[in-house]
């Protein structure tokens, strides 16, 4: 190994001039290409000639050479190899935060011009090369970081979103209000630093993974008036997403904790006070919420009416919804389960209780979605309600959305109803 690294050293001394790198070319011998392609020393004539060699990994190497003058940058700026194109941004991005700031006004120029050029290259690829390279960088030009964290590629423009020094407040404000990519929200609402004005702007789309994250940003500073209205949007709409960052966010005020009680899971309580060092009293009163607030949507012990007669009234009470039937099915209810179900999916008795026994996921989960229930509640409803066997069993899109389409679930259920 060592003999042929000191042939290779050798021979790329032999290269050095002129003259001797023209006959090797001459000669189209590719390990000497290489080598020239490579070489610290190799002329910049010959590297701008090699920039249009017909083999790529000469190629790659020109474009990879701190060397290589501009002229031959543009070319491969250009290059049908889309691994050209990314040697050529690395080598860009890692040498433009690099250049010293005397004398050097115009290897920056020419470097800008190659940071514009590949901006707009029409590889999402590409671009989101230098966005991961440049993401925290403060000496790029701004036009530069506005480009990228607008591209319609989310690769490419989150990194940027998530971490670039250079967007004020104004702009993120401007990329909330016209962006319709999903993700960005949900990069701006990671960045270490958020101002009121940006948390307000990212709560008020009720974007669900962007609020969700931005509750879990513990940078982010949500003013006390944005958070009531979270609060409210979580409790209405049963937003089970922003629950468990609701009860995590740190430095909760207690009317706030008093209020995410009313609707969270118990232990997500439970947590809630832990994370907040609550004193005793405190953390019972907010248990007390908890235990309240299931009394009332449970049926009382010894009612003499039948299990549809107390579904019926729940129903018109408007409290069975996806906790009510989860806790249900915890509590092996199963009866009050099936007539819930019945009532909010509006399907015959004897459809619900065959679509359970069938033990079919697809079923299950095509029942919860036409009783409006979330997929979280159809995941319950196959694993502790129907038993439905690991290789009938249906699993969560992006562990929360349902899989399948709607018109999927109701040719499902179409023979049941």
């Amino acid at each position: 190994m060592l003999n042929i690294f000191k042939r290779k050293n050798n021979r790329a001394q032999e290269l050095s001039s002129y003259e001797e790198a023209r006959d090797a070319l001459e000669a189209k011998k590719l390990d000497d290409k290489m080598i020239l392609a490579g070489g610290e020393s190799t002329p910049q004539e010959v590297l701008y000639y090699l920039a249009e060699d017909e083999n790529v990994e000469v190629r790659k190497k020109i474009a990879g050479n701190t060397r290589t003058p501009v002229q031959a940058d543009k070319i491969l700026s250009k290059d049908a190899s889309e691994e050209v194109k990314h040697e050529l941004a690395r080598k860009i991005t890692r040498f433009f935060p690099n250049i010293p700031l005397e004398g050097t006004e115009e290897i920056r120029d020419k470097a800008l011009e190659m940071l514009e050029i590949l901006a707009n290259d029409q590889l999402p690829s590409v671009r989101q090369i230098l966005a991961e390279e440049l993401k925290a960088s403060a000496t790029i030009p701004r036009n530069i970081a506005i480009k990228l964290a607008t591209d319609q590629v989310l690769s490419v423009c989150a990194p940027i979103l998530e971490y670039s020094p250079l967007l004020s407040d104004t702009d993120l404000k401007e990329i909330i209000a016209a962006t319709t990519l999903s993700g960005a929200l949900e990069a701006i609402a990671k960045r270490n630093e958020l101002s009121g004005d940006v948390c307000d702007a990212i709560a008020n789309t009720l974007e669900i993974p962007a609020v969700s994250a931005l509750l879990a940003n513990e940078n982010a500073q949500i003013r006390e008036e944005t958070l009531d209205s979270i609060i409210n949007e979580a409790q209405n709409q049963n937003i089970e997403a922003w629950h468990e960052p609701l009860a995590k966010r740190p430095n909760l005020s207690m009317r706030a904790m008093k209020r995410i009680a009313t609707f969270v899971a118990s232990s997500l309580v439970d947590t809630m006070i832990t994370l907040n060092h609550l004193e005793p009293e405190q953390g019972e009163e907010l248990l007390s919420r908890v235990r309240n607030r299931i009394k009332d949507r449970e049926p009382e012990p010894g009612d003499t009416r039948t299990i549809a007669e107390q579904a019926a009234d729940l129903y018109e009470r408007g409290v069975i919804d996806d906790e009510f039937i989860q806790n249900a099915i915890k509590n092996k209810q199963r009866e009050l389960v099936i007539q819930s179900l019945v009532l909010l999916s509006g399907l015959p008795d004897t459809s619900v209780r065959a679509i359970i026994n069938k033990k079919k996921g697809s079923l299950v989960v095509s029942l919860a979605w036409k009783a409006e229930l979330n997929m979280r509640t159809a995941l319950q409803m196959q694993n502790d309600l129907a038993h439905v066997a690991r290789p009938d069993f249906i699993n969560a899109k992006n562990g929360l959305d349902f899989p399948m389409t709607a018109d999927q679930m109701e040719y499902e259920i179409a023979l049941y109803e």
